[in-house]
């Protein structure tokens, strides 16, 4: 059988790019064994020949449903699937899922019958959104990003915005390539309906989330820049960690001098599409 991604070059593409993004979260130590999970909205690359396409497997509900996901397609990184494996054989390793009429189940078409991840009640309801709310974002990741989550474990870091100016602090290009911040969600059990209703509520006003003693979800306009912004956090958190490892408190950027980095570079402060 070939595969979906014969003949589409441009559908080939991105998903060429989440295997490219999920060896980079596997370099990094940030997505052990089977950690971390990337669903990409693939609607525009959808022909008809794909809608055609029938069911390889059973519809499985999602635990929610999302009016403004009907007749929305997306890769899905497989449940118990590694990056690693991902990274090189992407359609062996995740699948392109329809969204069913009912919009609160979805169906496999291609390649293979890989179960989506089993944080995919977050990741369809953060979409939802997405596409609700006009935006032109059409990616969503999560992974266990080291010092972020070490950083999650102490309270003083669990009060809204604190971590986000902490880590902007550290060093502009942290301001200048996640200036949405970072928002926070108390811990809340993996794959519930409690932790992508938490997550839905940050992801309006934040394009990065701190799932507590947990990873970060992402949004972006494609993987990579869901990628970039949790990488320019990570740096910022690490910076914190190697300053603290040198015994003592860094003192970060002053307000000011954040002001002035905003206003030379006209960050925005809403999400920009």
């Amino acid at each position: 059988m070939k595969s979906i991604l014969e003949n589409r070059p441009e559908l080939k593409a991105v998903v060429y790019q989440i295997a490219e993004v999920a060896g980079y979260l596997w370099e990094k130590g940030w997505a052990e064994r089977n950690g971390g999970n990337i669903v990409v909205n693939i609607t525009d690359l959808v022909d008809d020949e794909i809608k055609a396409m029938p069911a390889i497997a059973p519809a499985t509900a999602i635990g929610t449903t999302l009016p403004k996901l009907k007749g929305c397609y997306f890769y899905c990184k497989g449940t118990g699937k590694r990056m690693r494996d991902l990274a090189r054989f992407p359609m062996e390793n995740g699948s392109i899922v329809r969204i069913c009429d009912d919009c609160a189940s979805y169906e496999i078409i291609a390649d293979s019958a890989v179960i989506p991840t089993s944080e995919c009640a977050s990741h369809f309801t953060m979409h939802n959104y997405l596409i609700e709310s006009g935006s032109c974002y059409k990616a969503s990741v999560h992974t266990h990003p080291i010092e972020l989550v070490a950083m999650s474990h102490s309270p003083k870091f669990l009060e809204k915005d604190v971590m986000g100016k902490k880590l902007w602090s550290m060093i502009p290009e942290t301001l200048a390539f996640a200036p949405l911040g970072l928002g926070i969600v108390p811990y809340a059990m993996p794959g519930s309906v409690e932790l992508a209703d938490a997550t839905l509520e940050q992801i309006k006003d934040y394009d990065v989330v701190m799932w507590e003693k947990h990873g970060v979800c992402a949004v972006g306009k494609d993987v990579m820049d869901a990628f970039d912004q949790i990488d320019v956090l990570n740096k910022a958190a690490c910076i914190y960690m190697c300053a603290k490892n040198m015994g003592f408190e860094p003192e970060g950027m002053t307000d000011e001098a954040m002001s002035a980095v905003q206003e030379t570079f006209n960050l925005p402060k809403t999400r920009p599409c």
